[in-house]
């Protein structure tokens, strides 16, 4: 994939090595303003900092240090936000709206989201609450050695996918299938989940198609590690890895396949017409 040297998004919110989840910032004279407040007040400006609240300044101590290779990966991601910001904002510009970009927030271990708590070991999500993606970026390791999905537009296509879930709630998606399925069974509210999740695939080729049309990012071999990708994250293939046998009642991000041909129609056609997962009939 070529992404050196391109535009890097300054929506990049990076908690790792902060402690406990905690955000690195604040302190110095933000610190010192809260203590004269909590002086005047009367509170103790310490309890705003506790259980890794957000904003939560690091009180002494140093980074921990990083994996090598995480900083070039870092930028990397910080470039492939950044052209999901210039391709959706021309798509939604196009249809007369504004794309309001979200926050990736990188972190080690475990972090505090407004969905509760991120930990490395449920890997990337995005939160609506705060419309910010999270990710340790060690799942990106994870998917290469555990998943069998390496190479960095499989990296991309990660990223991409959780900012479909961005686009779906701009677009007030999200919301609409949220409504519907606490009307309804477990089993038809996973099916709904399953339609979202198929979707936000949709979108990420979709992102694929306008950026490599406009940029030219693809290189050979990049289509196929993103159709991988997709595949080696389906639910058939992560319940038989983890049960030994598969329940598609249960499933909530959709098959194999279904991920594999998601992905490839946003690919193929860059249209947001053809990214309807909730009308279609067979998924």
């Amino acid at each position: 994939m070529r992404w050196q040297g391109g535009r890097r998004s300054r929506n990049i919110e990076d908690r790792r090595g902060s402690g406990a989840g905690r955000t690195a910032t604040g302190g110095g004279l933000g610190l010192l303003v809260l203590v004269l407040l909590g002086l005047v007040f009367g509170f103790n400006p310490l309890t705003l900092f506790q259980d890794g609240g957000p904003g939560a300044p690091s009180l002494g101590g140093q980074s921990a240090p990083r994996p090598p290779g995480e900083e070039q990966l870092t930028d990397f991601v910080a470039v492939v936000l950044a052209d999901t910001e210039d391709t959706w904002g021309q798509l939604f510009q196009s249809a007369g709206k504004r794309y309001p970009p979200p926050t990736l927030v990188l972190f080690s271990g475990m972090t505090q989201s407004a969905c509760g708590n991120a930990q490395a070991s449920t890997g990337p999500f995005y939160c609506p609450a705060d419309q910010k993606l999270y990710i340790d970026l060690q799942f990106y390791q994870e998917m290469k050695t555990r998943y069998g999905a390496p190479g960095d537009f499989a990296q991309a296509y990660v990223i991409a996918h959780e900012v479909g879930h961005h686009v779906q709630t701009m677009l007030g998606i999200s919301q609409q299938v949220v409504q519907a399925q606490q009307r309804v069974s477990k089993v038809d509210a996973n099916q709904l989940q399953v339609r979202m999740e198929l979707q936000a695939d949709c979108y990420a080729g979709i992102w694929a198609h306008h950026a490599n049309r406009a940029r030219h990012i693809l290189e050979q071999g990049d289509v196929a590690e993103g159709l991988n990708a997709a595949a080696a994250i389906g639910d058939d293939r992560m319940q038989q890895r983890s049960r030994g046998y598969v329940v598609p009642e249960s499933f909530t991000h959709g098959s194999s396949q279904q991920r594999v041909n998601w992905f490839n129609r946003g690919l193929q056609t860059g249209s947001m017409q053809q990214c309807d997962t909730f009308n279609a009939n067979p998924l």
